[in-house]
């Protein structure tokens, strides 16, 4: 299953927007209850109006609230961010700490966006377990646990270390674009044969790839033999539910 993700999502990556470990703190803080894209709309201002954590300390909490007011809980996020700036002049002479243990001690940042920040802006391998991902996890009969921290150290006996961070895109990857909560494409996925899930969705390949969904939906489509132009996609038909969470933030772990 890990080699035929790796083949599927060629192109999983961090869908936050960033180029510092600073912004990326910041843009996995405003994606708790919201999404990548969103986010990805709202940073570019905010990041050039606040570039170093200084900055987020001294802010202004009106204009920080009104810059990030689409992102949702606008005002417990302003809280966290003002923190967050405080916190890493006052503890990390300015400078984002790179240890889990460091980094869950900040305002706004627990376990699961602590394990985004390492791997993707330190290059220090660690499981992001999101919506998508602890939903994946189970369905696929890789652990049964519940509880994020669990899920995260059960997969990790399973996964070697040095693929913490890519199986978590893949897996993210897959939840949005092929099993979805509601209805999954099992008759379009490339992981059909060795899914024990099989069937909760529908199996016909046509009402299979009208579920498939994203940027890599023709490739999707051509890996399960299926032309590009097959059937076009109905988003209605997954439902809104798979948009909700962002890949980096979960409603029951890091919301502010």
């Amino acid at each position: 299953m890990l080699r035929t993700l790796a083949d599927t999502h060629v192109d999983a990556h961090c869908e936050l927007d960033f180029r510092t470990p600073l912004e990326l703190a910041v843009a996995t803080v405003l994606s708790a209850q919201s999404t990548d894209k969103l986010v990805n709309t709202v940073t570019p201002a905010l990041f050039a109006r606040y570039p170093t954590a200084l900055d987020y300390a001294k802010a202004d909490r009106a204009e920080l609230e009104e810059m990030i007011h689409s992102t949702g809980f606008f005002r417990n996020k302003a809280s966290s961010l003002i923190g967050l700036g405080a916190a890493v002049v006052e503890k990390h002479d300015g400078t984002l700490p790179h240890t889990l243990d460091e980094l869950v001690k900040l305002p706004g940042i627990g376990r699961k966006t602590a394990n985004v920040i390492l791997g993707n802006a330190f290059d220090v391998p660690g499981i992001t377990v999101d919506t998508h991902f602890g939903r994946l996890v189970r369905r696929w009969g890789w652990t049964g646990l519940e509880d994020p921290v669990k899920v995260e150290h059960a997969v990790g006996e399973l996964v070697p270390k040095r693929d913490w961070t890519m199986v978590s895109h893949r897996v993210i990857f897959h939840g949005r674009r092929v099993c979805h909560a509601k209805k999954p494409a099992c008759g379009a996925c490339t992981l059909a044969a060795d899914c024990p899930s099989y069937g909760t969705g529908p199996t016909d390949p046509m009402l299979a790839a009208a579920l498939l969904k994203g940027p890599s939906r023709p490739r999707l489509l051509e890996l399960v033999g299926l032309p590009a132009d097959v059937v076009p996609p109905v988003e209605a038909a997954i439902g809104t539910a798979d948009e909700a969470p962002a890949p980096t933030g979960t409603e029951d772990q890091d919301a502010p």
